[in-house]
């Protein structure tokens, strides 16, 4: 079993109820470390971090300010920073020649500047080393239609994780990402309420089953534990998707269509 002991670990994107980074959260303070949720929604950091006896900090990880607080705050209260987790994210679907100004400029914020911000600060912090995570995506490998500025985003910070690797681990600092595929999730319940859409997916998953925040979390966890000699690298936590490719919109219509007629023969 991973142990944390000792650890201080911040997970920032933590601030949605039940999503990926509070599943996150609880799996680092079950195996003992003290944890800071962070994220912009005062009410359910204060929530969840007094349901796993940790702290928590408010941060907009597209403002540098307030990461750098975050960090430096880390640090004055708790000793040290020892992991770093971002799981922020937004998940714009939409295609590209219809995607504003304003979308893209969001998606860079959140996803690039915010994700250098969050790599700046902790790599500051980080004054005996660490690990530091940044949460992917599995279509920068297994493309997907209408995705193309989240994916152009998330795959810049996976260059960005690589460089923060090649040029911090001479200070003990490992930095790697994390990609899930479809993943249960709160973001993304909408789009599964979908009959018929979750098997499109799964058919595609060697593995046979969409992933989990759980699965993440447990990746997490041993990239966070000193067990870890990894850095630089693209944990791919999908159950093998990457080996294949995400369903065409074709095929994803298709299964919807055939998993309602069958509902309503029923």
């Amino acid at each position: 079993m991973i142990r944390l002991d000792g650890k201080v670990a911040v997970v920032i994107g933590a601030a949605g109820n039940d999503n990926m980074g509070q599943v996150i959260a609880r799996r680092l303070a079950e195996a003992g470390a003290r944890v800071v949720v962070s994220g912009r929604r005062e009410a359910p950091l204060k929530a969840l971090a007094a349901e796993i006896g940790g702290d928590w900090i408010a941060c907009d990880i597209t403002r540098k300010a307030d990461v750098e607080h975050l960090a430096k705050e880390t640090v004055t209260r708790h000793g040290s920073a020892d992991i770093a987790i971002n799981a922020t994210g937004w998940g714009l679907l939409k295609p590209l020649t219809e995607v504003n100004d304003e979308e893209l400029d969001g998606l860079v914020a959140l996803q690039f500047k915010g994700v250098h911000h969050f790599l700046a600060a902790f790599v500051a912090a980080m004054k005996d080393g660490g690990s530091i995570i940044q949460i992917s995506s599995a279509s920068t490998f297994a493309l997907l239609f209408d995705h193309a500025a989240y994916i152009g985003t998330k795959a810049g910070a996976d260059t960005l994780i690589r460089c923060i690797a090649n040029q911090y681990g001479a200070q003990g600092i490992r930095a790697n990402s994390v990609a899930p595929g479809l993943t249960a999730t709160p973001m993304t319940s909408g789009a599964m309420a979908a009959p018929g859409l979750e098997a499109a997916f799964a058919k595609e998953y060697p593995l046979g089953r969409i992933g989990t925040s759980d699965d993440v979390a447990h990746a997490c966890l041993w990239l966070a534990s000193d067990q870890c000699f990894m850095t630089g690298q693209t944990l791919q936590i999908n159950g093998g998707l990457t080996l294949r490719r995400n369903p065409l919109p074709d095929e994803v219509a298709a299964a919807i269509g055939a998993a309602m007629a069958a509902a309503g023969a029923s």
